[in-house]
């Protein structure tokens, strides 16, 4: 588990939350990333980006440097199980929260994380390490005695632990660090509570269990609600997989507004010792779009509907500066990202820069229009009613798109040069016009729809005549371009072509060749001014499993899919990329991009081999072509 240079791999991370924040904790137990009060904010605790200074709160069982781990249930809340002969400890590790969880507004989560110690066998001895370190480890952090526990500060911050009575401070040079052992008996159960901005140190291990059960049960009920589709068959051998990715997206949304995060995480590496390290802890278009339309597949439609509001505030609010997106935005709306990096962390194994912020927000992003109307047409397809506040906000981002589609911009894949005219950028602002005219057609979208079909049409013939190449006998990157571009195997799945079309067909070969490695295919092979390279990209991956099924070859998407989970950690998570050679995950931890896209595979699965699935047609099926001829 633990390499030399005394990091975790990425992949033996498991994740808990509250709708607000993200933990990350080891199978050694040790809690090493969380940011309070929420995950677009400083982090508290930032082992996994400096194992001397980033501080933890690790508790383990003496002489045990692994645990198995697993979550209770259909839910958020976990379980390491630590075990030595016939003696073990359970620690359960829970972010409280309760009430209504659907859509955002009615649930609570105060700001803590509860560790519940459950000793069974024999006598088992406990190490504590509690070493927050505020804003990045920027901060002087202080630690001292308060009534009934711990109060660790740091510039105007605090931070308290309950539940531990006898420790010691130390500092190693880096700052200080509380330590403490202590035995437990057969049977014996006690809590430890660390809360952020509060001098509450009370804790009870009654309150704590409740607290575990409760939160374990708002989880699961959501994933159980009426109208979810898990009780079908159609899932399979798949369904733990499609439980635990579904939770994960739904831990990704932030609950007070409705915004749906990229990942939890910031600066893991896609290439390990490399600078390929960008913060992911905000909500791009593209990918809060994308989750939301999964969600919307297994029955969370509320999810979508409260992030398209979400989207039209956030337009509303700065639209006396003229009306244009940004590609992403802090949880809350905050439109100033600038990035920073911090030179104090020596970053995941030696990966620096460390970043936060991400400079990315300032580019132009041509395709992140098309999922907005892809996610609302998700939605009235399936009998959602849309306000008319989101109906005018749908409007207005036709009525740019047909400003702008003929610029070049910077793709979905944020390459950092000049903008480019990219093929599968031209292939999303069709989508919008596409998608914008099954709306009028069938649902009372009102707006010049003759317009909208001559923009569609022009650029349908623009991406034929210079976004396929003749030559290499496939779509390609750019206008003009013989590079390969794993986007463009969506091409099907938005119905721009039918599967069945030979450039599609073509254009899957060549992907299969040139850009796939072991099952798992990367993005791209070109060069994107960066130094190192990159690993396989988890969701161009259940791309690829989901052209191979609309195209009839079952077979050989049955095995992409069967290789790429193969990848899935211990319980049951991804990160946004894996190297082929080693299986190591790459990249931000849980990534929303891998999760959203194993739960579009898994339905497309079940489509290709029959199985009943309870969703509307499938986009790219011939059940869904064929009633959208417009």
């Amino acid at each position: 588990m633990r390499d030399d240079d005394g990091y975790k791999a990425i992949s033996d991370y498991a994740a808990i939350g509250n709708l607000r924040s993200v933990a990350l904790i080891g199978c050694d137990g040790s809690l090493d990333w969380c940011c309070f009060p929420h995950l677009d904010r400083a982090s508290v605790f930032a082992a996994i980006l400096d194992k001397k200074s980033g501080g933890r709160f690790r508790i383990r069982m003496s002489g045990q440097e692994r645990g198995e781990q697993a979550y209770i249930k259909d839910s958020n809340v976990l379980e390491t199980f630590f075990r030595d002969g016939e003696a073990g400890l359970t620690l359960t590790d829970v972010m409280p929260l309760w009430g209504d969880i659907r859509g955002c507004g009615a649930s609570e989560a105060p700001g803590e994380i509860q560790r519940i110690l459950h000793c069974w066998g024999g006598q088992v001895e406990v190490e504590v390490e509690w070493s927050p370190r505020f804003d990045y480890a920027r901060a002087r952090t202080r630690i001292e005695r308060c009534p009934g526990g711990w109060l660790a500060s740091g510039g105007d911050q605090i931070m308290v632990l309950a539940g531990l009575e006898d420790a010691e401070i130390g500092d190693e040079g880096h700052g200080p660090v509380l330590r403490a052992r202590f035995r437990m008996g057969p049977g014996d159960k006690r809590a430890l509570v660390t809360r952020w901005d509060s001098c509450n140190t009370r804790c009870d291990i009654n309150e704590s269990l409740d607290v575990a059960e409760r939160t374990a049960r708002v989880w699961s009920d959501w994933a159980h609600m009426e109208g979810t589709v898990h009780k079908h068959e159609w899932a399979g051998q798949w369904l733990p997989l499609i439980m635990r990715a579904e939770l994960v997206c739904k831990m990704l949304i932030h609950a007070d507004t409705g915004a749906i995060t990229a990942a939890p995480t910031t600066s893991l590496p896609e290439h390990i010792g490399g600078v390929r390290n960008w913060d992911y802890r905000y909500s791009w278009i593209r990918d809060a779009s994308m989750t939301a339309q999964a969600l919307t597949s297994l029955g969370h439609g509320i999810e979508a509907m409260q992030f398209l509001h979400w989207m039209e505030r956030v337009s509303a609010a700065r639209a006396e500066r003229g009306w244009e997106l940004q590609i992403m935005y802090g949880l809350h709306g905050e439109t100033n990202l600038d990035e920073y990096e911090l030179g104090h962390l020596e970053g995941y194994k030696g990966s620096r820069p460390v970043r936060i912020g991400n400079l990315a927000a300032r580019q132009f992003q041509l395709e992140t229009y098309g999922e907005i109307l892809n996610t609302a047409y998700e939605l009235v397809r399936r009998g959602e009613q849309l306000e008319p506040s989101l109906w005018s906000f749908l409007g207005r981002v036709v009525d740019h798109v047909e400003e702008v589609w003929r610029e070049p911009d910077h793709g979905i894949w944020e390459f950092r040069g000049e903008p480019q005219h990219l093929t599968y950028s031209k292939i999303m602002a069709w989508v919008v016009f596409d998608r914008a005219l099954l709306l009028a057609e069938g649902h009372g979208f009102e707006g010049d729809v003759d317009r909208w079909r001559r923009d569609r049409d022009t650029i349908y013939d623009a991406v034929l005549e210079r976004g396929y190449n003749r030559k290499i006998r496939a779509f390609t990157h750019a206008f003009d371009s013989e590079e390969l571009d794993a986007a463009n195997l969506r091409i099907p799945l938005l119905e721009f072509l039918p599967p069945d079309d030979s450039r599609v067909q073509e254009t899957i070969d060549r992907t299969l060749s040139q850009l796939t490695e072991d099952g798992l295919v990367y993005r791209y092979r070109l060069d994107d001014g960066l130094p190192g390279e990159e690993g396989a990209f988890g969701l161009c991956t259940f791309w690829m499993v989901d052209v191979l099924c609309l195209s009839g070859r079952l077979q050989e998407a049955r095995d992409v899919f069967e290789r790429a989970v193969r990848h899935v950690n211990h319980v049951g998570l991804m990160a946004e990329q894996f190297d082929p050679r080693t299986g190591e995950h790459l990249g931000n931890f849980p990534q929303a991009f891998s999760h959203l896209g194993l739960i579009n595979s898994a339905l497309c699965l079940a489509w290709a081999e029959g199985r009943e699935i309870p969703e509307h047609a499938l986009v790219g099926t011939p059940e869904h072509r064929a009633h959208t001829r417009i």
